[in-house]
């Protein structure tokens, strides 16, 4: 049982992974119930935790859900001084607490960018959060932990996005950012002006130009030197004379 328990875990968290862009170390949100149940049950939710999901956990909880616990008395002590031992995230009811059902709803934003993992026993709570796609619930049952199955909701915004009808949220994160890179507004749509960084000048614009002198007029030297001219001597004249040598010392007079 604990084998099939692990097999099933281990394709939700693949199923997380793949489509909403899940990532280690994964960040469980957890409720005072979900500890008063650990604690009846003896299950190490430090220990455990981390091997039933197979990778690094970050523990959190709420100021509200640790205001809920003091609230209601002794029988939660135990679950109190577990919860205070977990990280606790920022919400927005720092000044005026509310429920803790409530709280870790609006720690959702509606689409659970931050990839919350919520640990919860509180019945009305898990119902509300199978509405939200892309948020993986934990509770505990016969003292052991248990994730539950993806919801009907995320399975549906998966085959919308296999349509073409939705773009993934990592898709619609990196569409975010070239619209903050671009300075185009997610409400007006208007193109914001952007500032211009100052850097370092043009080395090339901080060089002194040259001086140009006045222009000489270029002077024609053909006038001036003389063109020379060549003599070539007559090859036949110098030939002539030598024949008329030779017939005079064969022949003399």
């Amino acid at each position: 049982m604990k084998i099939k328990r692990q097999k099933q875990a281990k394709r939700t968290i693949s199923f997380y992974k793949y489509n909403f862009c899940f990532r280690e170390p994964f960040q469980v949100l957890i409720d005072g119930t979900f500890c008063q149940a650990a604690l009846i049950g003896k299950i190490q939710i430090k220990e455990q935790l981390p091997k039933y999901l197979m990778g690094e956990v970050q523990l959190c909880t709420t100021n509200c859900a640790l205001k809920e616990v003091e609230t209601l008395g002794k029988d939660l002590y135990g679950a109190k001084l577990i919860l205070q031992r977990f990280q606790i995230r920022r919400c927005p009811h720092f000044k005026e607490p509310v429920s803790a059902s409530e709280c870790l709803l609006s720690m959702l934003e509606g689409t659970n960018p931050h990839h919350y993992f919520i640990a919860t026993q509180d019945n009305v709570l898990t119902k509300s959060l199978k509405d939200i796609p892309g948020v993986p619930v934990m509770y505990i049952i016969q003292n052991t932990v248990v994730l539950d199955k993806p919801s009907d909701s995320s399975l549906k915004r998966v085959q919308a996005v296999l349509a073409g009808e939705l773009v993934t949220t990592s898709q619609q994160q990196n569409i975010n950012k070239l619209k903050e890179e671009q300075g185009v507004g997610a409400d007006e749509g208007t193109r914001r002006k952007r500032k211009r960084k100052s850097g370092n000048p043009n080395p090339l614009s901080c060089l002194k130009k040259k001086k140009k002198g006045p222009t000489q007029p270029t002077k024609s030297t053909d006038g001036d030197k003389k063109k020379r001219t060549r003599h070539r001597k007559r090859k036949h004249a110098t030939e002539a004379t030598a024949g008329q040598t030779v017939t005079a010392k064969l022949n003399p007079a």
